[in-house]
């Protein structure tokens, strides 16, 4: 029996709900199973920023768990997951990432990936950074996390914030090396002319 691709997916209390919204389409799509959780913080930017609850944000993956239950099976190295998407990633998750705080199941999960040398992105949404954001950053790369703010790339033209944040969960998808993922290549200035 083949084991399904696992893709574990969290979303924390920074801007940028509608990242973790389409990644959990997109990894639908693919045929990834998700695995998704979602702290208190993140619920409310999912209701401010797209007008859903928790359980409408849930019905998009295939699992969902509280925060609190940090008996969950993504909680153990022993649970096979490919990779976890942290988006959007506040400056307090990557904080606890950083320093291997695992307070809750987001962060507990975030550690095993590390500990088990899966890959990490770690969607971060804070503008400008202080010098904690900067060494916390360092410090996750260190370990082996992907720091990925979504900057969107321009040189593509984009026409709506759709297309923008699409663009960036397709890249966040490749860089946790899902196969299918389909971020568009610059093709060089010589393409475009």
């Amino acid at each position: 029996m083949t084991q399904p691709v696992r893709l574990v997916v969290g979303v924390t209390g920074a801007t940028g709900a509608a990242y973790s919204l389409r990644l959990l389409r997109r990894a639908r799509e693919l045929g990834l199973e998700t695995h998704l959780i979602v702290t208190p913080a993140g619920v409310l930017n999912v209701h401010h920023e797209l007008g859903l609850d928790r359980h409408a944000l849930e019905r998009e993956a295939s699992f969902a768990y509280a925060p609190a239950d940090v008996g969950a099976c993504v909680a153990s190295g022993s649970f096979a997951t490919a990779a976890m998407i942290v988006a959007p990633c506040s400056m307090k998750s990557l904080a606890a990432v950083a320093h291997g705080f695992g307070d809750n199941l987001l962060t507990r999960a975030a550690d095993v990936t590390l500990k088990e040398r899966r890959r990490l992105v770690l969607m971060v949404r804070e503008t400008p950074f202080n010098l904690a954001h900067l060494r916390n950053m360092t410090a996750a790369t260190e370990m082996g996390a992907i720091v990925f703010p979504p900057l969107p790339a321009f040189y593509h033209h984009p026409k709506s914030i759709d297309e923008i944040v699409n663009e960036s969960a397709e890249r966040a998808l490749e860089l946790a090396g899902v196969k299918g993922a389909e971020p568009k290549a610059w093709a060089g200035l010589r393409a475009q002319s």
